[in-house]
């Protein structure tokens, strides 16, 4: 069995969030978690530790969307399903998070790329695959390469409406994407729209959660190590009440 890790870290003061969504980590090191172990222990000294040292621990001020996540349907809305109300992470089915992946490969695609239903058939057809009800869908966008930079945001193609609802018509539940958003990177999609006023692209990817549940990954990495399918990945979020997203430690499975 091989297993490969498809999680970026989560990292102090990361460019590669926006400003709005900082993450910040506080390390405290074995010399300042001394002193607080001695909060536990009022009497003991620093000849009553361990070379004088103490624990170490992070405190760490974050998004729920911050480093490899799986959104919920409460993220990209109140309702899905026509008017059900929208799911939260914590009660996502955990039987989806553990399936047969496949990595469809659409990083040849220009930064900005709306992904059709076309072009899911025309890269399933390439690699001689035909989606099941529960497969977990991966999108190598092209964005990953600039992981630890600003121009990450504005990297990779993005799924929009039509490609979404078609994976989620085949009986898919959860996708992921190597890029920031499932979408198409938000600053140039705010472009467009200050051209068009086409009020159709915004957010439409997420959107389409409205009509369909479904949960995805953002934020993974090492795509363009998996084959395109006969591995399984695990995607288990952190269960966070009543939250939009989980952050989760994410791998394949390859036996």
């Amino acid at each position: 069995m091989k297993i490969i890790d498809l999680s970026v870290s989560i990292e102090h003061q990361t460019p590669c969030d926006p400003p709005s969504m900082p993450t910040n980590i506080d390390y405290w090191d074995h010399s300042k978690g001394a002193e607080h172990i001695k909060t536990f222990f009022p009497e003991a000294t620093d000849d009553d530790l361990p070379g004088g040292l103490g624990w170490s621990i992070e405190y760490i001020t974050l998004t729920t969307h911050s480093g490899t996540h799986l959104d919920a349907p409460w993220h990209y809305h109140p309702t899905m399903n026509h008017g059900e109300e929208a799911t939260t992470i914590d009660n996502m089915p955990l039987e989806w998070c553990f399936s047969d992946g496949v990595m469809l490969d659409f990083s040849h695609f220009p930064d900005g790329y709306l992904v059709t239903e076309a072009d899911i058939k025309a890269e399933l057809k390439r690699i001689n695959y035909t989606l099941k009800p529960l497969d977990i869908v991966l999108i190598q966008s092209g964005a990953q390469k600039y992981w630890g930079t600003k121009e990450y945001l504005v990297k990779g193609c993005g799924m929009g409406k039509e490609a979404t609802l078609y994976l989620l018509s085949q009986g898919v539940k959860v996708v992921g994407t190597d890029a920031w958003s499932w979408d198409r990177p938000l600053p140039l999609v705010a472009e467009e729209f200050r051209e068009t006023r086409d009020s159709s692209i915004i957010w439409e990817g997420h959107f389409a959660g409205i009509e369909s549940e479904y949960y995805h990954l953002e934020k993974l990495t090492n795509l363009e190590q998996l084959p395109p399918f006969g591995f399984k990945v695990s995607c288990f979020p952190i269960k966070i009440h009543k939250a939009s997203a989980g952050w989760t430690r994410t791998v394949a499975i390859l036996s």
